[in-house]
């Protein structure tokens, strides 16, 4: 394997990791009495979901892109 599919691949897997915990938090009893109070859930809850999201996205693009081998 090619270093920058592997480095795609190792980003990819961090964003589900930072994706699980987010949802995990977003369960969390301080996301709920700030969702009670305030309407939405914690800063950390929403930041660790939209990492997750970005690194998932990153991550497969250019685990797919970067790794592709040029055919001449």
């Amino acid at each position: 394997m090619q270093p920058p599919r592997i480095l795609g691949i190792l980003v990819f897997v961090a964003g589900i990791v930072l994706l699980i915990f987010g949802v995990a938090e977003m369960d969390s009893f301080s996301s709920q009495v700030s969702n009670f109070f305030t309407g939405s859930p914690t800063d950390r809850a929403v930041w660790l979901t939209i990492g997750g999201v970005v690194c998932i996205f990153a991550g497969g693009t250019s685990a797919m892109l970067l790794g592709r081998s040029v055919v001449r």
